[in-house]
């Protein structure tokens, strides 16, 4: 992590002089006055998902995007928060990722070998599902959108996609912004950036932030572990070379957390709940736990315009991203007899090495298309350790992904105002993995490294050809259309002998964009039906008493949305709302939520004892469901933002801000039980008061003002409370 620290320290050095130094700013952190007149026009924004710069109201689709100044107003400081300002939007914590669902479909399960459904990007290049929980900074935009993409995304994306932009470097002047935060919980933040133009085709930006917290949480138990605080830092570094017709753009970025180890307790109604501590933020652990991730990205994009306005455009990038975690698995003090307390140590580490080609034709004619290709090769190494009673239980594996994707989409004016927009993706997927699950390492009777009591080696391939047909009729202010997407996520393996099938996802949409009242109105009204095949689950097997990936329904899911932005002289106006409803069929499956506890084993013979680890009689668990609705899928998800602008004269502008944000309850496992499947609705406010001149900002903040008490995600059989109340100021300048 050399280069990290280089690049952090750079980030520092420069935006802190930057900052004592000589103020000629002209870019406004954050936004103020000088963005916006007081009762102007909305804000344009400016969207980049199919390959080209597009309006929001132009862009065929159910989309929510933000600049950076509106991520600020509504309180979005991160992917998990995206939810508060996004309808049918659902991401929650499972410890080592995020579950991110979009309309239902997603991913529901936390599992290595089902990929994510939602596919997430940082300037252009695919997010392994590990390390995406930092912060953001230096953002430009961010794009989210609804439905599958099986144009421009190609697989994993069923659901959706999350398009994040940062800033790049730019050759109109120096300039940048530099921002000191201080809150609760000893809440302590630097965030800043500078660009510095070195000649008429050469420009650099640094960027970068950290922040430290204390923890929300007591832990009781005797290590008194620092579980749920924050440390956290990032740093960016873009450089921009722009000779004539060609572009250059390289940008490296490295990022580093350390949250002292998962801050969760049993799940009520599961094996370990009895010792509970039925107490908000208060946890017991027998166990030093820990946890830290990191990672670094290299991106480099080439555009070079040819003599007819075709522009040739490549993205090459590289990541490395890994976790290391310690975790008390039970999160309890239980005592031997209960079965043993669980301890884990968990590593992952994802390589990822990715190349993108476009050719993108100009948009003055009846005619435009894109044409494109993709490559991607991901390397990925697990190991875990769980310790239940003494018992040492490995679980050693990896494997190699290769994607491939060829691309076009072609958009045509038949007649004046009449467009029709055809896009195919044809892609291909291979995995190849090794490992096993080996039980008693160091034990007496035992082999030395442990018995082998399950293979998890296989290899899996399969190919698709997705994309979309849309009818486009672009009205005064507006845009209304019509479309038929598909989209498919991969299978895979669990062992030489298991395989699942790709999910597969037909959505029918129709939408209506439009502006009124002079642009003081925006608004998008969407409706959608999908027919959605072969939903991957984790299920348990009991003839090896491993968790394994199985197809086990199709099902409906439909709904509507709608969109609001306003702006009407000092007030401005956001709100959104998403309605779902889906159905998933009844099913029969082990309950692994009521098991006593992890690995143990595969069933028993008839009339032979459970003697977990060696084996265990399932019978007892086994349950059937009249079904319900998918998981992770709230019927109802909306928000409201609401500010006023108050000119106090001589280029102050002072602005209190209201967000509210409403997330219905959803399911999280096949049982429905209200007890332990369950993430109850929630109701969370924010609020802030912002005094901004051209060059100043000053903040009071706070958010979940009303101190709700709410689950905000679930890991096996235990679960996360969402953040508590916080409050603080922020202060940034611009120069």
């Amino acid at each position: 992590m050399k280069t990290s620290m280089i690049i952090l320290g750079g980030v520092f050095g420069c935006c802190s002089a930057a900052a004592l130094g000589q103020i000629a700013g002209s870019a406004v952190l954050g936004g103020t006055a000088a963005d916006t007149e007081l009762g102007g026009l909305l804000e344009e924004i400016v969207v980049t998902a199919q390959r080209r710069e597009e309006n929001l109201l132009d862009l065929p689709m159910s989309a929510t995007a933000f600049n950076s100044e509106m991520l600020k107003n509504q309180g979005v400081a991160k992917i998990m928060d995206l939810q508060t300002a996004t309808p049918s939007l659902s991401i929650t914590d499972t410890g080592p990722t995020l579950s991110v669902n979009i309309r239902g479909i997603g991913i529901a399960t936390n599992t290595p070998n089902i990929t994510a459904g939602v596919a997430t990007y940082v300037d252009g290049l695919f997010q392994p599902p590990i390390v995406q929980s930092s912060s953001f900074y230096d953002i430009e935009t961010v794009e989210v959108l609804r439905g599958p993409q099986g144009t421009f995304v190609g697989n994993n994306s069923t659901g959706g996609a999350i398009f994040i932009n940062t800033r790049n470097p730019n050759l109109d002047g120096f300039g940048g912004h530099a921002e000191m935060s201080v809150g609760n919980y000893s809440n302590l933040g630097f965030d800043g950036a500078v660009n510095i133009p070195v000649s008429d085709d050469l420009a650099f930006r640094l960027a970068g932030f950290s922040r430290d917290r204390e923890s929300f949480y007591d832990d009781v138990g005797p290590f008194d572990n620092e579980v749920g605080k924050l440390e956290e830092y990032s740093g960016r570094l873009g450089i921009l070379w722009s000779p004539g017709d060609v572009e250059l753009l390289f940008k490296a970025q490295t990022n580093h957390r350390d949250t002292g180890g998962y801050p969760t307790r049993p799940v009520p109604g599961t094996a370990y709940s009895d010792y509970r501590i039925d107490k908000d933020f208060t946890l017991a652990f027998d166990e030093k736990v820990a946890y830290e991730d990191e990672g670094d990205m290299y991106s480099l994009e080439v555009n070079y315009e040819l003599g007819n306005g075709v522009i040739l455009r490549s993205l090459s990038g590289y990541q490395d991203k890994e976790i290391i975690n310690l975790s008390d698995v039970d999160a309890t003090m239980a005592p031997l007899m209960a079965n043993g307390d669980i301890d884990e140590d968990y590593f992952a580490n994802e390589t990822q090495l990715s190349q993108e080609i476009n050719i993108i034709s100009p948009t003055d004619g009846k005619f435009d298309w894109v044409l494109g290709g993709y490559y991607q090769k991901t390397d990925i190494d697990i190991e875990i350790t769980d310790t239940q009673g003494g018992f040492p239980t490995d679980i050693i594996g990896g494997n190699q992904r290769e994607v491939t994707g060829l691309f076009a989409q072609g958009n045509y004016e038949f007649m004046p105002s009449w467009e029709v927009q055809l896009g195919v993706r044809h892609s291909t997927y291979e995995v190849e993995g090794e490992g096993g699950i080996l039980v008693g390492r160091g034990i007496p009777g035992f082999p030395p490294g442990g018995l082998q009591v399950a293979d998890l080696a296989g290899q899996y391939d399969d190919k698709r050809t997705t994309g979309k047909l849309a009818l486009n009729w672009h009205v005064d202010g507006g845009l209304v259309y019509a479309q038929v997407s598909t989209g498919y996520k991969p299978g895979g393996f669990n062992s030489t002998t298991s395989q699942f099938d790709a999910e597969d996802v037909t959505s029918y949409e129709l939408g209506w964009k439009f502006s009124a009242l002079d642009d003081r109105v925006r608004t998008q009204l969407t409706a959608f039906y999908n027919d959605y095949r072969d939903f991957q689950f984790a299920v348990l097997e009991p003839s090896t008493g491993v968790e394994g990936s199985e197809n086990i329904a199709d099902m409906t899911i439909k709904g509507l949305e709608a969109q609001l932005q306003a702006r009407f002289g000092n007030w401005s106006l956001s709100a959104n709302v998403g309605y779902t409803q889906s159905d998933l069929p009844s099913q029969t499956f082990v309950n692994v939520r009521r098991l006593p506890g992890t690995t143990l084993g595969p069933q028993c013979p008839a009339g032979v004892p459970s003697m977990p680890p060696l084996c265990f009689d399932y019978g007892d668990f086994v349950q059937s469901t009249s079904g319900g609705d998918a998981l992770f899928a709230p019927e109802w998800t909306y928000n409201l933002s609401i500010g006023y602008d108050h000119d106090l004269g001589n280029g102050l502008l002072l602005t209190p801000r209201f967000n509210y944000a409403h997330v219905d309850e959803q399911y999280t496992y096949l049982a429905y039980s209200s007890e332990s499947d369950t993430l109850q609705s929630r109701d969370l406010i924010s609020a802030s008061l912002t005094l901004t001149d051209e060059r100043w900002r000053l903040e009071l903040y706070g958010t979940n003002l009303s101190n709700e008490k709410y689950v905000s995600g679930q890991f096996l059989t235990t679960e996360f409370q969402g953040a508590p109340r916080e409050y603080g100021v922020r202060l940034g300048v611009n120069f």
